[in-house]
């Protein structure tokens, strides 16, 4: 196992990071809607524009997931994660269509060492998922674990 880049103490109250990019395309939204969530506006493109969408849109399950992804990338995978006990909240804010380019802006709102256990932080971060707009398009609020670098410190 490789010593993580970033630990529970890199996640403070303020901190903001960014993510890389991902293009959306229209066969990943048909391909994880026709396996996942196949609703019309997700895998009939002719339905799809009879719906108030007007037009063939990502699932928002497909936006969560990419979103984690871009996370994986950006700095999860090089942390001490520990995974996560939860999410305070999810909103889906805007349709993802095909050539929509996301981007993830995380900003740390809240950090605590875990009570049960001082080798753990807790930190609550805010995940904004934008398009090449910087609209945003999927807003998250959930919990991260991270190893504590210097517990008790």
């Amino acid at each position: 196992m490789t010593t993580p880049k970033y630990w529970w103490e890199d996640f403070q109250p303020g901190t903001v990071l960014r993510t890389g990019s991902y293009e959306v395309t229209k066969e990943e939204i048909l391909e994880f809607a026709r396996r996942y969530d196949p609703q019309r506006f997700h895998v009939d493109e002719e339905a799809a524009k009879q719906t108030m969408f007007g037009g063939l849109i990502a699932s928002g399950w497909m936006t969560g997931s990419i979103s984690m992804r871009l996370m994986c990338d950006a700095y999860l995978l090089d942390s001490a994660s520990l995974g996560s006990p939860g999410m305070e909240s999810l909103k889906w804010l805007k349709p993802v269509r095909p050539g929509d380019v996301l981007t993830l802006r995380v900003t740390v709102l809240e950090a605590r060492p875990m009570g049960s256990k001082p080798d753990v932080g807790l930190a609550l971060s805010r995940m904004e998922t934008l398009n090449q707009r910087e609209e945003v398009v999927m807003q998250m609020e959930a919990w991260g674990m991270y190893r504590r670098h210097s517990p008790g410190a």
